[in-house]
């Protein structure tokens, strides 16, 4: 992650168009952030847009904005998101997904650097920086017609890959850091006590398991995952559990190998208890069954084997 820092910060200092490119959930909106916070414009607005969420018909009202008086309901003006974000950062999230129409109508705006809202007669100058993001190939999908060539050589002046989760270097900071986050939120027990402070940092073997999970949701997904373990430790409920919960329904991502992989990992990775691991387990959990089978990482039918078949008797 460190050559794309590099280039955040050298983006920082210009207010030339930024391209970020990665997967979703890899964080594509904080490195947009960054760039603005760390610009000239930092005082001004940060204005963002998630371009799939444009209805055709409005698109024009959104971003340009109306006079008092244009359609039916406008009672009075409005700015629209483009003229909002005048003198600070126009923040285009997953452009990709722009329809051809409204590609236009954003083609016109960055060329003539004015807005014409509608039902007015003139255009309005604007002054903003452009930061715009996205998923999916661009070239690809100009090649497939869905996407303006024109508009894609106004955006794509200084190009940034954000990389996801699974290739970063420092996996273990941003894990850690997550970790401290899911911790200072955690919900307070049923008995009353707050067990915040009683959670320690996240162990080596806990960090090796989150190492070794795909990913397919990146940042967004580790978030998920380790503000429910935040939650969800105090009743004994272990990493693995869940980690096998999240990666056991493969038609969610985009590869089934998510799951096959992972599932894998913590068989080979969980050493099959033996008997006496099962009788001292049962004994820290006075014999309840169900909780030694959570502890062990087993289920509770084949604890009970384990126990006919060493002819284990447990004290009542």
């Amino acid at each position: 992650m460190k050559d794309q820092q590099k280039m955040l910060e050298i983006a920082s200092l210009s207010n030339i168009p930024v391209l970020l490119q990665g997967e979703s959930g890899a964080g594509k909106e904080v490195a947009a952030r960054f760039i603005h916070n760390h610009g000239p414009r930092r005082d001004s607005p940060f204005v963002a847009l998630n371009c799939s969420s444009i209805p055709k018909s409005l698109a024009e009202s959104i971003l340009e904005g109306s006079v008092k008086g244009a359609f039916t309901g406008a009672v009075e003006e409005k700015l629209g998101l483009v003229r909002s974000a005048e003198g600070g950062t126009l923040f285009l999230d997953e452009i990709g997904e722009l329809p051809l129409e409204t590609q236009s109508k954003l083609l016109r705006i960055l060329q003539e650097k004015a807005v014409t809202p509608v039902g007015a007669a003139q255009s309005i100058p604007v002054n903003f920086r452009l930061i715009c993001a996205t998923n999916r190939n661009l070239k690809m999908e100009i090649a497939d017609g869905n996407f303006r060539a024109d508009l894609f050589f106004r955006i794509n002046v200084f190009p940034i890959e954000i990389p996801p989760l699974r290739a970063r270097r420092d996996f273990d900071v941003v894990a850690s850091d997550l970790w401290r986050e899911a911790r200072n939120q955690a919900m307070v027990r049923i008995d009353g006590t707050d067990d915040r402070n009683h959670q320690h940092n996240l162990s080596t073997e806990e960090m090796e398991l989150l190492k070794a999970c795909p990913w397919p949701g990146n940042v967004r997904q580790l978030k998920n995952i380790l503000q429910r373990y935040s939650v969800l430790k105090p009743y004994d409920v272990s990493l693995t559990e869940i980690l096998t919960q999240e990666f056991s329904v493969p038609k969610l991502y985009e590869k089934n190998i998510c799951s096959i992989y992972v599932t894998d990992f913590l068989r080979k990775r969980k050493k099959k208890p033996t008997l006496t691991d099962i009788e001292e387990t049962l004994l820290l959990c006075k014999g309840n069954k169900c909780k030694a089978a959570r502890k062990l990482g087993i289920s509770r039918g084949s604890l009970c084997y384990q126990l006919q078949k060493g002819r284990v008797k447990i004290a009542s």
